[in-house]
């Protein structure tokens, strides 16, 4: 049974449609992406659904007793609340929405009254005690402290306090807007396991493909006021987008030829217009009506970037380098590498783990308390930053561009800036604009306008893809692939990750140290990693790293001491072996690690590093399977003999 359906909705704002006669139904289970090119209308239907906004025409009818919680993209800035209260507001907006139905009831008619009286017994059934319940379990599933305040948490776990919020209420449609913006990967792993869990229906924007290919199982997308629907995975919708845009342009070409027959036609001799038929003039006009309320699809982003002047072949030496925050927290410990000309390297790791703070370091901007860190020769640095600081909020978009020039220079061709604006998908309307009126989006379209307007050999991405389509993020795939300069990158995109980069620094929470990984984030996992090594800092993840961390170090400690159950012979043999094993697989990852430290091995061929990183990820793996299989036997966790 379908929990919402929607007959021809229709919606404009001035002489642009974002909502075209769209029609659709949503059943329980079912988990929608919604996608589209920014500026679509994405938002807006999302705010049609939970009745924000009204559409100009059309019906959406919500099943009697079906409720609706949304996810903005951007819950609201954290204050002195605590995560309890935070969560237990969800509740108070069901309050709200009977609150809603009441006002309805008083001011048109009872149609509404058995959806009032539904939600009046939701009230009375979650009153008192089982208000607390209802709170304290959802507390425990998503692993938040109630006690603490907002004001403390990371945007991400922030984020997880909203989502247990939108929850507590049991709604039956969930709707989420850029759910994976600004979170780390921990976080979007929890996610995906949270959306594949919720038994309602899940319409959620992104433009995150690896998140999509894991939680979608349907895919609207809205092109010009249209909705295309299809039921599947993404690799269906692109084939099936493929398809359509095909006939869409072969009807048109087939409709402006016969257009243009007609005008021919309507342009002969005085002779023919004296004699022309009426109906076939009229028809004509209709042609022409018909053709000027065409809409064009939006135009690609055109992306264009100058490797400048080439650098040295080492760009960045890193030696020893030691860098503790001003609180005294240890960030970069002993790190050592060795960037060359031309790599693309990945830094990933959770949100403030310090992946920001090794660039800036790198970079000069931060001076490190050990260690040294050398730039190499003509270098020329463009630094994209994840708050896009690079852009005045009072200029509008050609004062930032031009900073006072008419004209950039991409490659040694000179283009006005009106034009190089149209190629970041900018129109005249929009040039005296200002910053502050931009969408996220434009505002990292912009950015990239104003780097790739100079010529630069390093470019330092620190989360770029935040906001982006799925277009442009594409193309910026292609562009960086063929750049010849080298590329700094940060992000939480596992798919773009993979796409671009030729090797990895990744912030293994778990092991407390930056691995150097060839390849990008699926490489990785391949080579033995965990999403949930990744997982940030926090309280709860703070304690379950630190019984992990005293497990592990109980071996090399010698703090061995016999549990109540007896072992047989044969495990007790093994048990007494094990520390001397493990001792020994101790020494071959800090061989190996040592060896990686040298800088001279950063010198090698990259086939003789990844054989050389391929043969630490196998010790370690043996090195935690011996303290595994410590543990296990030392705790008398074997089968009755």
């Amino acid at each position: 049974m379908s929990l919402l359906i929607a007959q021809e909705l229709t919606l404009a704002f001035g002489l642009q449609p974002l909502l075209d006669h769209v029609s659709f139904s949503v059943k329980a289970g079912e988990r929608i992406a919604l996608l589209g090119r920014n500026g679509e209308g994405k938002s807006t239907l999302l705010n049609v659904l939970r009745g924000e906004q009204t559409p100009d025409d059309g019906q959406l009818t919500i099943r009697d007793g079906v409720r609706i919680a949304y996810l903005p993209q951007d819950p609201p800035n954290a204050d002195d609340s605590t995560v309890r209260e935070v969560v237990a507001g969800g509740l108070a907006d069901i309050n709200e929405q009977l609150l809603a139905y009441q006002a309805l009831l008083d001011d048109f008619s009872v149609a509404h009254a058995a959806e009032m009286e539904q939600l009046e017994a939701q009230i009375n059934a979650a009153d008192g005690w089982q208000i607390d319940s209802r709170i304290d379990a959802i507390l425990t599933q998503f692993e938040l402290d109630g006690t603490t305040a907002m004001a403390d948490l990371s945007g991400g776990w922030r984020r997880r306090a909203w989502l247990a919020r939108v929850l507590v209420a049991r709604p039956d449609v969930l709707l989420l807007d850029e759910p994976t913006n600004h979170l780390d990967l921990a976080a979007i792993a929890w996610l995906e396991q949270t959306i594949k869990q919720f038994t309602g229906a899940v319409i959620f924007v992104t433009h995150d493909r690896a998140f999509m290919h894991q939680t979608a199982t349907r895919i609207w997308h809205l092109d010009r006021g249209r909705l295309t629907d299809v039921v599947g995975t993404y690799e269906r919708f692109l084939r099936t987008r493929e398809e359509l845009l095909h006939a869409e342009a072969e009807a048109n070409a087939k409709f402006d030829k016969k257009l243009a027959e007609e005008e021919v036609w309507i342009r002969q001799g005085i002779k023919a217009r004296r004699t022309r038929n009426e109906g076939r003039v009229r028809a004509l006009k209709a042609m022409r009506a018909e053709r000027a309320t065409r809409i064009k699809q939006q135009g690609q982003a055109k992306l264009r970037l100058d490797s400048g002047e080439r650098s040295g072949k080492q760009v960045i030496v890193a030696e020893d380098v030691h860098f503790t925050h001003e609180q005294g927290v240890d960030i970069i410990h002993d790190f050592n590498d060795i960037i060359e000309r031309g790599e693309k390297i990945g830094v990933i790791g959770a949100n403030g783990v310090g992946k920001t703070t090794l660039l800036n370091v790198l970079l000069g901007k931060l001076t490190p308390q050990q260690g040294t860190v050398t730039h190499g020769t003509k270098l020329s640095v463009a630094y994209f930053d994840q708050l896009r600081d690079a852009l005045d909020e009072t200029q509008t978009l050609r004062e930032n561009l031009g900073q006072g020039k008419d004209y950039v220079e991409i490659n040694g061709q000179r283009k006005h800036i009106a034009s190089y604006l149209q190629d970041f998908l900018f129109s005249p309307q929009r040039w005296q604009t200002p910053v502050s009126a931009l969408s996220g989006g434009e505002r990292a379209r912009l950015l990239l306008a104003k780097l790739f307007a100079q010529p630069v050999n390093v470019l330092v991405l620190d989360e770029p893809t935040n906001d982006l389509d799925i277009e442009t993020l594409e193309l910026l795939e292609e562009v960086l692939d063929t750049y010849t300069g080298t590329v700094l990158l940060v992000s939480h995109d596992r798919h773009f990750l993979d796409e671009v980069v030729t090797r990895s620094w990744v912030f293994n929470q778990a092991k407390g140290i930056i691995e150097h990984v060839p390849g990008g984030f699926d490489d990785w996992l391949r080579q033995g990693g965990r999403v949930e090594q990744l997982a940030p800092i926090n309280e709860a993840a703070d304690n379950t790293l630190k019984k992990t961390a005293a497990k592990t170090s109980a071996p090399a400690n010698n703090t061995m001491k016999k549990k109540t159950p007896k072992l047989s012979y044969k495990y007790q043999r093994e048990l007494e072996q094990l520390p001397e094993l493990i001792s020994a697989a101790e020494a071959e990852v800090e061989r190996l690690n040592t060896k990686i430290a040298d800088p001279a091995f950063h010198q090698q061929d990259h086939e003789t590093q990844s054989r050389t990183y391929e043969t630490l990820q196998f010790a370690q793996n043996d090195l935690d399977e011996l303290v595994q299989r410590w543990i296990f036997l030392e705790e008398g966790d074997v089968p009755d003999e």
